[in-house]
């Protein structure tokens, strides 16, 4: 019995990371460009896959993101985060994996050793 997929239709947004197309049901997430943390509350924000939001979290840390890597472009350009998000571009729209911790989550288990 194979995998059912996501029906994809015309109208179905496209994740600007992966490039994806986003179907109903899918799970997705609104990322905020300027973390909240940083004063991006409020802020644009973009409509991603959950995996590839996992992923931006995991590797790069509030700070960077504020800094260096507060748009699509810049995102996708990032070596660690260009090599998953071209990976992942090439399973199917509704491709999910258990994602890594992000950043902060790991230095705060750290500090609790």
């Amino acid at each position: 019995m194979g995998r059912r997929h996501a029906a994809l239709t015309e109208t179905d947004p496209i994740c600007p990371l992966c490039l994806r197309p986003i179907p109903p049901g899918v799970k997705q997430s609104q990322h905020h460009l300027i973390p909240k943390l940083k004063g991006g509350k409020g802020g644009p924000t973009i409509l991603v896959h959950h995996i590839c939001h996992q992923e931006i979290h995991a590797t790069l840390t509030e700070a960077e993101l504020a800094r260096d890597f507060n748009t699509p472009e810049a995102l996708r350009a990032h070596p660690q985060l260009a090599g998953f998000f071209q990976w992942v571009s090439k399973r199917p729209p509704d491709f999910h994996a258990r994602g890594r911790s992000s950043l902060r989550k790991q230095r705060s288990r750290k500090h609790r050793r």
